[in-house]
């Protein structure tokens, strides 16, 4: 029986690098904001003679994402893997000067709609399933004040469920990538020796044995 993945921020970067990774295997769903890069993702999926779901959606939209884990509970019943590759970059800015909006879309993406994926998605996922979160250490480096404090009170959340979830399931994973030559760290480093960095299908590679361990 195929297996069901559900990755939210697939439409580029490691999102779409792991999709593609894992779709000999898994039956991919898709979520993403960007129509147009999801389709260019579904294209390249079934390609690799995989098949995809696409879910163009934001995750923050609290309506959505009921809707979207109601509509996998009624077609499949189940989850078995979950990939949350979905951040915020907020600009850079010292912490006496972050934008309000700023801030708030960084709490809104990284913190408040990962925890309701949590609550929303852990009962799919069951005893057996697992969730993957991906760390990004910027805590309290300059200038990441927005960024940094609110993918670390993500990864806080993630810490949290994978204690309380170690006895009874589903598996919470937590991974640091390399860093890759992705829009997300393109805004943080302007001007970059892109070439020096990890390209995503290779970091997706070096990631899936940690996740779908033989």
């Amino acid at each position: 029986m195929t297996q069901i993945a559900l990755i939210t921020g697939a439409s580029r970067g490691l999102g779409a690098a792991l999709a593609k990774a894992l779709a000999p295997t898994h039956h991919i769903i898709a979520v993403g904001k960007t129509v147009g890069a999801l389709e260019d993702l579904d294209d390249a999926i079934q390609a690799l003679g995989g098949q995809a779901t696409l879910a163009p959606m934001d995750i923050t939209v609290d309506a959505a994402m009921q809707q979207l884990c109601r509509g996998i509970f009624d077609r499949w019943g189940k989850l078995d893997l979950w990939l949350h590759a979905a951040v915020h970059a907020a600009p850079l800015a010292p912490a006496g000067h972050i934008g309000p909006k700023d801030l708030a879309k960084s709490m809104s993406i990284n913190v408040e709609a990962t925890a309701r994926l949590i609550a929303y998605v852990g009962p799919l996922l069951g005893e057996t399933g697992q969730a993957v979160f991906f760390d990004d250490p910027r805590g309290g480096a300059q200038f990441f004040g927005a960024y940094g404090a609110s993918k670390a009170a993500q990864i806080a959340l993630a810490r949290s469920w994978q204690a309380e979830s170690l006895r009874t399931g589903p598996k919470v994973t937590i991974l640091e990538p390399a860093p890759m030559p992705t829009a997300t760290r393109a805004r943080f480093h302007p001007g970059e020796d892109r070439s020096t960095l990890t390209d995503p299908a290779t970091e997706a590679a070096r990631l899936l044995p940690q996740i779908l361990p033989a």
